[in-house]
């Protein structure tokens, strides 16, 4: 049986919360942004499109491009809270779903849409339930296996639904540029173009050898991509993380040290914490720095052992962080945590301290479990600026991936 799949895309999906929950909102370019002066546009309304406004643009270039634009603060919680009840629709239609992201939502059909009169009169009913339940709009794709569905739902938008059949797929890849492709990149296209390839068309007949000699692996799943015959599975939300981690871009930049460490040790628990809870332990150690240039960097190491210490973590990237010479300003810092050994039974000669560690992150994450994050933390974290917080792309609505907003 030929599987098909749907790919649920909200439009404008920060924005349109923020049109339908302000009605004088409604029709006018509006920019969703964060907050503080450092802020960049996470979503802009179609009517603010219309101007070349675009998602990481700072408002001050906004406004060049659109003078009567209007900026909204958002608002996190709610859109998590919409990308729910959003799953809860879906799962009225097939068990069979992955949250991809805060607003899209991959489903497999194969077995279900059947009940409701088939893929298109599925998707029909899928969009005509979010418009009357959430108010706002969505844009559906229809395909033989996810990346299709994907680029269908690309091609329909806004408010649109799209079908593209087995059959098709050759004649619609045949001339489309590669950059159209779900996880093509500007360098990946940059890189293909210099091959001669252009089009998915060139790039589903480029010989796979070749492919393989200038992107190693990648190469093979680029032909399939072009060939329009990527197989992705649905990724369940409980599966394995490669990493996790926090990240976080200040109102001001950082240059002292004694302003780094607090933020360093408060990503490291922001990490560690998440990685207790879900019992996940990593040898390897990520540091990302980012100038006030936005030149953007990381170091990583990895550890003896597996760890979700909040200390060791911190260690790590504080040992880490020394071994870089500061040219500039720091705009952004984050830290990760990869290299699983999930539920890692403990060495048979722990260090004398460990458990005693052990019991005092436990109790200080019972403590902000039942009262809120950061009711009990480390000293040196108290009085420091957070900065701003946006929503990650791997953010889910539940399990490991399922961070505060």
């Amino acid at each position: 049986m030929s599987r098909i799949f749907l790919c649920v895309d909200m439009d404008a999906f920060f924005a349109s919360v923020e049109q339908h929950d302000n009605p004088d909102l409604k029709g006018k370019p509006i920019a969703v942004t964060g907050v503080g002066e450092r802020t960049v546009i996470t979503t802009s309304s179609y009517e603010a499109r219309q101007y070349g406004v675009k998602t990481g643009m700072t408002p001050r270039e906004a406004k060049k491009l659109c003078p009567h634009i209007i900026f909204v603060t958002g608002r996190n919680r709610r859109y998590a809270e919409t990308c729910e009840k959003l799953e809860t629709i879906c799962d009225r239609f097939t068990p069979d779903r992955e949250t991809y992201s805060i607003d899209e939502i991959f489903l497999d059909i194969t077995g279900s849409h059947h009940l409701f009169g088939g893929p298109e009169e599925m998707a029909r009913a899928i969009k005509e339930t979010v418009k009357e339940e959430l108010g706002i709009n969505c844009t559906i794709g229809i395909g033989p296996n996810i990346p299709i569905a994907k680029l269908a739902s690309d091609l329909a938008k806004p408010n649109g639904l799209k079908w593209i059949k087995k059959e098709m797929v050759a004649s619609v890849l045949e001339t489309l540029p590669v950059k159209k492709l779900w996880g093509i990149g500007p360098h990946t296209e940059e890189k293909l173009r210099a091959m001669g390839i252009k089009t998915c068309g060139e790039l589903g007949a480029a010989p796979l050898s070749l492919l393989i000699k200038k992107f190693g692996v990648f190469g093979s799943q680029l032909k399939a991509m072009g060939s329009g015959i990527l197989d992705r599975p649905l990724e369940p939300a409980d599966s394995d993380p490669k990493s996790i981690g926090h990240s976080r871009t200040f109102e001001k930049d950082l240059w002292k040290r004694e302003d780094i460490e607090p933020q360093l040790l408060s990503l490291s628990e922001m990490v560690g914490r998440r990685a207790r809870r879900y019992g996940y332990k990593g040898k390897k150690v990520t540091l990302t720095v980012r100038y006030a240039d936005f030149k953007t960097f990381t170091r990583q190491t990895t550890i003896p052992d597996c760890t979700n210490d909040t200390g060791e973590i911190y260690r790590t990237a504080l040992s880490l962080f020394d071994g870089i010479h500061l040219t500039t300003s720091i705009r952004l810092l984050g830290v990760s945590l990869s290299s699983f050994g999930k539920n890692e039974q403990l060495a048979l000669f722990e260090e004398p301290h460990r458990k005693d560690r052990d019991a005092l992150l436990k109790a200080m994450d019972r403590v902000n479990d039942k009262f809120g994050e950061n009711k009990i933390t480390w000293a040196s974290t108290v009085n420091q600026k957070k900065g701003h917080s946006v929503i990650s792309p791997a953010w889910r609505t539940s399990g490991v991936r399922k961070s505060d907003v």
